[in-house]
């Protein structure tokens, strides 16, 4: 029977999940993930302002929301558009299981997934403890006893819900789906180049009263970051580098634990750093980074570390051939 050969394939291969025959599943991840990435940015900038006159409406409800930047609300369309299109999108991509995309049983992952958090807490310590060294930065004036216990709960609680979203998404889903029509190295670094560029979405300022078209207006300067060259070189090939790294560890494990832990760990030490620590006057932020910390020189060499480090650590796994 056509597929038949296609489907024992699925089954030893161990990778991600598909319905669809090799003639079809060659075809399908570009096509949806463009859909997909359709709806999040043009979709999201037509809900925005909807949402924008909804909370509006109940400003003497939820008076802290109304005073919000109308940017704020494409943002946050946007994300819950992403969230809300990400099990179509992995049922396009031919999923038809969470261990498809790299989530199987959590037994017997723990150790992976510390692992994982304790080379991304690491990897970014080192930056932190040698900033700290050169005098870069500075330990914040108004922190208190309250101030770090509730920013370290908040930051645990971002690391864990973030690492979880992005891991699912640019790995299982992105980088997966990549991987079964091209050689997983060019998908490492598509799925990698997709997820640096996405962080460089910034604020915009609405200019005028909202209308229905705003949001449509205000996304293209949101992507005026790309025009700041100190933050986009080298931030852009630190954020490259970091979503190989997670794509690598995904590849070799065969499931996300311990690129979910390595990303928490980073996430981690963000919310720490930035929270915690100020930049000494006069230091220089493109070779030590602000509170972003991957957006200096120095977070170039250390992920590249972390990446020998993980390349020693977890050891190559056969790969089944591709469908395509």
């Amino acid at each position: 029977m056509p597929g038949t050969e296609y489907l024992g394939w699925r089954q030893a291969s161990g990778l991600a999940a598909w319905e669809s025959p090799p003639s079809l599943a060659c075809m399908r991840p570009g096509r949806v993930l463009s859909v997909y990435v359709a709806v999040v940015f043009i979709g999201g900038a037509l809900l925005a302002p909807w949402l924008y006159w909804l909370v509006q409406a109940l400003a003497d409800t939820v008076p802290g929301l109304a005073d919000k930047p109308f940017h704020r609300y494409v943002n946050r369309a946007m994300l819950v558009l992403a969230l809300a299109g990400m099990v179509p999108l992995l049922r396009g991509f031919g999923a038809t299981s969470f261990g498809a995309f790299g989530l199987v049983r959590p037994a017997g992952q723990g150790r992976r997934l510390l692992a994982g958090f304790a080379l991304g807490f690491g990897s970014l310590a080192i930056i932190a403890v040698a900033a700290s060294v050169a005098d870069a930065r500075q330990v914040a004036p108004d922190l208190t006893a309250g101030r770090l216990a509730s920013r370290l709960a908040a930051g645990a609680l971002t690391a864990v819900s973030v690492a979880l979203i992005e891991e699912v998404l640019f790995r299982g889903a992105i980088f997966g789906a990549f991987r079964q029509v091209t050689h997983w190295m060019n998908a490492l670094l598509l799925s990698s180049a997709i997820y640096a560029i996405l962080h460089f979405l910034e604020s915009a300022r609405q200019v005028g009263e909202v209308q229905w078209y705003s949001g449509l207006v205000l996304l293209p300067k949101m992507l005026r970051g790309f025009t700041d060259l100190e933050r986009v070189i080298p931030g852009f090939f630190n954020l490259t580098l970091a979503g190989a790294l997670l794509a690598l560890a995904y590849h070799r494990t065969g499931t996300l634990y311990f690129s979910i832990g390595l990303h928490a760990g980073w996430i981690f030490w963000l919310r720490v750093y930035g929270a915690f620590t100020d930049t000494r006057a006069g230091a220089s932020v493109w070779f030590w980074g602000t509170d972003r910390m991957t957006d200096g020189w120095l977070a170039l060499p250390v992920l590249g570390l972390a990446l020998w480090l993980m390349h020693r650590w977890l050891p190559a796994r056969p790969q089944a051939a591709r469908p395509c």
